[in-house]
C-alpha cells in the first residue's frame, strides 16, 4: 500500500492465494480507464465496474486509471480499497465513497452474554465472512495488534465498511482501537457506524477511559448514532494496581479484560500455560470487576491446537469468576461454551437451593434449609444465578418449577466432560 508524489496509490492485497479480496491501485492519468482482472469478471465484472464508476464520482475523481486484481471481494471491501487507494493517490482527498449500509443498527446491551469474543484482523476481510456462523458471543474487529503499522489507515475504512455492510448475525459486534491517542482517530471513523462495544487497549487510568467515553458521546451527538458501550483492556501492572478505578470510569463500561501478553511482558517473564504468573493479576481484576458491577472477561489462549490446554484455562478462569473469554480461532468457540455452562450437577443443585428458598419464603421463614444444611443468602444468590444462566442457554426451561423438566444435556454435558478433562 504505497502513496507516491506522481498521483498513484494503491490497497488491498495480491496474489494466487488471496480471497474474498482485491488489490486496487489508483493513478492521476489524462486518459480515464477501469482495467479489471477478476475471478468472477463473467458473473460480475460489469457489476464490478459499474461500483468503480460511481465510486470515482462519489469520490470526486475524474482524471484517474483504475487497475484492479480482483478475488471475490464483496461490494464493501472493494468500496473500501477503491476509497483508500484513492486517499493515498490524492492525499488532498476529503470525501468518502460509503457504501449502503445493508444490516440494521442494535442497540448495545450491558447485561449479555459474553463468554466467548472472535478477535477479527481488521484489515483482513475474508475473514469477517462467515464469523457469524461460528456463534461467538461477540466479534471483534481488531484495528491495534493484529493489524501491521502501515495499515492502520486502511483498516480503518475495512472496518467501517464492515461495520455497514457484513452480517454478524446474533453475535456482538465489537471494534477494539488503537492505543491512545492513535485511537481517537479510529473512533470518529467507527462510532458513525454505531459498534455495539469499543475495546480500549492499554489502558493504566480512568482518565483514558473518560477521555474515549468523551470523544464517543462527541461524535454520536453530531452524527445521530447512539454511544457504544465499553471494555477497558488492562495490560500493565500499573494497570492492574488501578483496575477498580478503571472499572468504575464510566457508565459505558460494560466489561473488563486483561491482556496477559503485554502484562508478562511488563513483568518480565514468561507467559505459561498454567497461568500462575498471573494468577494475582487476574483475581485483582475479578474482584475490581465484580465491584464495579461490570463483567470479569479472561485473555486469550494462544495455543489453538491444544484444546485440553483451553479447557484447562477456562475452568480456571470460571473458577476465578471470569464469565467470558477471548478467542484466536473459531474452533475455540464452542469448547470455551460448553466449559463455562454449567453441568448438570450444578444446575440440579442450583434447582434444589432455590425451590427450598421460595418454599421458605411462601411459608414466611426467614431460615432456608435443604435436608440438614442452613442455606444462607450467598449460597441463594448463586443458586438463582446458576439457574438464570441455564435457563439463558436453553439448558432448562423457564417453566422447571412445575418437574415435567429434565435438564438438557447438550450443553450442561458438555460442561460437565469440560469440567472432567
Amino acid at each position: 500500500m504505497t502513496g507516491t508524489t506522481d498521483h498513484s496509490g494503491g490497497s488491498g492485497y495480491r496474489g494466487g492465494d488471496v480471497r474474498s479480496d482485491c488489490w486496487i491501485a489508483v493513478t492521476a492519468s489524462a486518459e480515464p480507464a477501469i482495467t479489471l482482472s477478476s475471478k468472477v469478471e463473467v458473473q460480475y465484472g460489469e457489476s464490478i465496474r459499474a461500483l468503480i464508476t460511481e465510486g470515482l464520482e462519489s469520490l470526486g475523481i475524474s482524471d484517474s486509471r483504475v487497475d484492479i486484481e480482483d478475488q471475490g471481494a464483496l461490494p464493501w471491501v472493494i468500496a473500501a480499497r477503491l476509497e483508500v487507494a484513492a486517499g493515498l493517490a490524492y492525499p488532498d482527498l476529503e470525501m468518502t465513497f460509503l457504501p449502503d449500509r445493508i444490516v440494521p443498527v442494535r442497540e448495545p446491551v450491558k447485561d449479555r452474554l459474553r463468554r466467548s469474543r472472535l478477535y477479527l484482523p481488521g484489515n483482513t476481510p475474508k475473514f469477517m465472512l462467515n464469523a457469524g456462523m461460528h456463534r461467538p458471543d461477540g466479534v471483534i474487529l481488531d484495528l491495534e495488534d493484529s493489524v501491521a503499522p502501515g495499515r492502520k489507515g486502511e483498516a480503518r475504512i475495512v472496518v467501517r465498511n464492515a461495520l455497514r455492510c457484513q452480517d454478524f448475525g446474533d453475535s456482538e459486534v465489537m471494534v477494539r482501537i488503537n492505543q491512545l491517542p492513535l485511537g481517537i482517530d479510529d473512533l470518529e471513523s467507527i462510532v458513525p457506524e454505531a459498534p455495539e462495544l469499543i475495546l480500549i487497549p492499554k489502558v493504566e487510568s480512568p482518565d483514558q477511559v473518560m477521555e474515549v467515553e468523551t470523544a464517543c458521546q462527541r461524535i454520536a451527538d453530531r452524527t445521530g448514532v447512539r454511544p457504544p458501550l465499553l471494555m477497558p483492556i488492562i495490560e500493565s501492572a500499573r494497570g492492574i494496581m488501578r483496575a477498580l478505578d478503571i472499572a468504575g470510569a464510566s457508565a459505558f463500561v460494560a466489561a473488563l479484560t486483561i491482556g496477559l501478553e503485554d502484562y508478562t511482558a511488563d513483568l518480565g517473564v514468561e507467559r505459561t500455560r498454567e497461568g500462575t504468573e498471573s494468577l494475582w493479576a487476574r483475581s485483582c481484576l475479578v474482584n475490581a470487576a465484580v465491584a464495579a458491577s461490570v463483567q470479569p472477561t479472561d485473555s486469550v489462549f494462544s495455543d489453538v491446537d491444544d484444546t485440553d490446554g483451553l479447557i484447562a484455562s477456562v475452568i480456571e478462569a470460571k473458577s476465578l469468576g471470569f464469565v467470558g473469554k477471548g478467542c484466536i480461532h473459531p474452533r475455540q468457540i464452542a469448547t470455551i461454551h460448553a466449559s463455562f455452562a454449567p453441568t448438570i450437577a450444578e444446575i440440579e443443585k442450583a434447582m434444589r437451593i432455590v425451590e427450598a428458598f421460595e418454599s421458605a419464603k411462601t411459608r414466611g421463614e426467614g431460615v432456608v434449609a435443604l435436608g440438614s444444611k442452613m442455606i444462607d443468602l450467598p449460597v441463594v444468590e448463586r443458586a438463582l444465578h446458576t439457574v438464570r444462566l441455564a435457563e439463558t442457554l436453553g439448558l432448562i426451561s423457564s417453566d422447571w418449577r412445575s418437574g415435567s423438566d429434565a435438564v438438557s444435556a447438550t450443553g450442561a454435558e458438555a460442561g460437565k466432560d469440560a469440567n472432567n478433562a
